[in-house]
C-alpha cells in the first residue's frame, strides 16, 4: 500500500491550493488587462485595432491570434509580459501553475505574489540567467 501512498504525496506537495490559484489568475487578467489599456493609451495604431471590440474581449487581445499591425504596435517588452501573461493562464487551465517549468518544483508563493508570470522557481532562473550572460 505504501508504494499507492507516495503518488499522491508528492503530488498533493506540489498542488497549490485553488484560492491562491483564483487569486493569481484574476491578478493575470488584471496585469494583461493594464498592459492593453495602457498600450491603447500610447499608440494610435493599437487604438484603431481595438476601437471595434467588445471590452470583454480586451482579456483575449495577444492571444495566438495576435496579428502583424498588433505586433508592431506593442513594445518588445509588454510582447514579452503579455506572452508571459497567457502562458501562466494556459497554466492556471491545465494545472499546472506555479510549478517550475525546468525541475518541476513548486514555486516559493513570494515569487508568484512578486511576478505571477513566473515559469520558473528561483534556483532555475537564477542558471538559466548565469547561461545566457
Amino acid at each position: 500500500m505504501k508504494k499507492s501512498k507516495e503518488p499522491a504525496e508528492k503530488t498533493s506537495k506540489n498542488r497549490i491550493d485553488q484560492a491562491f490559484i483564483e487569486k493569481m489568475d484574476k491578478s493575470l487578467t488584471s496585469l494583461k488587462k493594464d498592459i492593453i489599456s495602457n498600450l491603447i493609451i500610447n499608440n494610435e495604431d493599437f487604438k484603431e485595432i481595438v476601437e471595434g471590440l467588445d471590452p470583454k474581449d480586451l482579456a483575449d487581445i495577444a492571444s495566438d491570434d495576435i496579428d502583424r499591425k498588433m505586433l508592431e504596435a506593442i513594445g518588445s517588452q509588454d510582447l514579452k509580459r503579455l506572452k508571459l501573461i497567457d502562458s501562466a493562464l494556459t497554466r492556471i487551465q491545465q494545472g499546472k501553475y506555479g510549478l517550475c517549468m525546468k525541475c518541476g518544483k513548486k514555486i516559493p508563493r513570494e515569487r508568484l505574489e512578486a511576478i505571477p508570470y513566473a515559469l520558473m522557481c528561483i534556483e532555475c532562473k537564477t542558471a538559466e540567467e548565469r547561461r545566457n550572460r
